[in-house]
């Protein structure tokens, strides 16, 4: 597998990359609604089916923990907050500052089911080609009436494939940075300012770009669309979703057990 970078597409054979992009779709959208009302033991679960979908694509924990060790410490922090300002039993006592057993065990809740969501959409973008994604965008929204299905489904393939290239485009910036000593400048703002205001420039000026290749290559909404791929495993796999959604369900109702003990 190549380098993992959130967004981007994975080629492969397994059974998520035969998957017909729709019910992808509605997959990821019941599992994560499941996740928000989740406890502990319908997370873990979640994760139990998960794992053996992130090996099979090649995306190891240590990959993945990489990946995300900034959104990782925006959860440890959510947590935190949780358990310093959530009433209820303490259980330590800094300088007047009283974590309590609720606030950690809700704020630790909360970043799991975040996580999970998250690799979830890693999962579903790491095997799902933008163009299906479009093609199952304008599916969608065809019913919707006053709706363009067709440009909304561009604007949101271009966002798809403008995400890679933004997280790309931000490493590059950050190394140029640090390569002409940017990393010792002690003003945050400072160092904010060198590393936003070439990124932005850079993407803009990709997206004008592309708006001129577009034009010159006589792009329209009217044009052919892919047909769906099939597997012909949808209703079993849908039915296993639904599945493990109401076992979920079923799960979730320690949650209430967990944050009050």
């Amino acid at each position: 597998m190549a380098d993992l970078t959130l967004f981007s597409f994975q080629s492969g054979t397994t059974i998520l990359h035969d998957l017909d992009v729709r019910v992808k779709t509605v997959l990821v959208c019941m599992v994560s609604m499941a996740l928000f009302t989740a406890g502990f033991s319908a997370c873990l679960a979640c994760f139990l089916v998960v794992y053996p979908l992130m090996c099979a694509i090649g995306m190891t924990m240590d990959r993945l923990m990489a990946r995300l060790k900034g959104f990782i410490l925006l959860l440890t922090l959510m947590a935190a907050t949780r358990a310093v300002t959530v009433p209820g039993e303490p259980i330590l006592s800094v300088s007047g500052i009283e974590i309590t057993r609720q606030g950690l065990a809700q704020g630790t809740l909360v970043g799991v089911r975040f996580f999970l969501v998250m690799v979830i959409g890693m999962l579903f973008a790491a095997t799902t080609r933008p163009a299906a994604l479009k093609s199952a965008a304008q599916w969608f929204l065809a019913p919707v009436p006053f709706v363009p299905e067709k440009r909304v489904a561009i604007m949101i393939s271009l966002c798809l494939r403008f995400f890679p290239l933004i997280l790309s485009r931000a490493g590059q910036t950050a190394d140029a940075v640090n390569a002409r000593c940017g990393s010792f400048r002690k003003n945050p703002v400072r160092r904010i300012r060198f590393l936003t205001l070439p990124l932005l420039k850079k993407t803009v000026m990709s997206a004008d770009h592309l708006c001129l290749a577009m034009d010159a290559r006589c792009y329209t909404e009217q044009r052919t669309d892919p047909a769906f791929e099939s597997s012909g495993q949808e209703r079993l796999v849908l039915g296993a979703g639904f599945g493990i959604c109401v076992v979920m369900a079923v799960l979730s109702l320690d949650s209430f057990w967990m944050i009050f003990w």
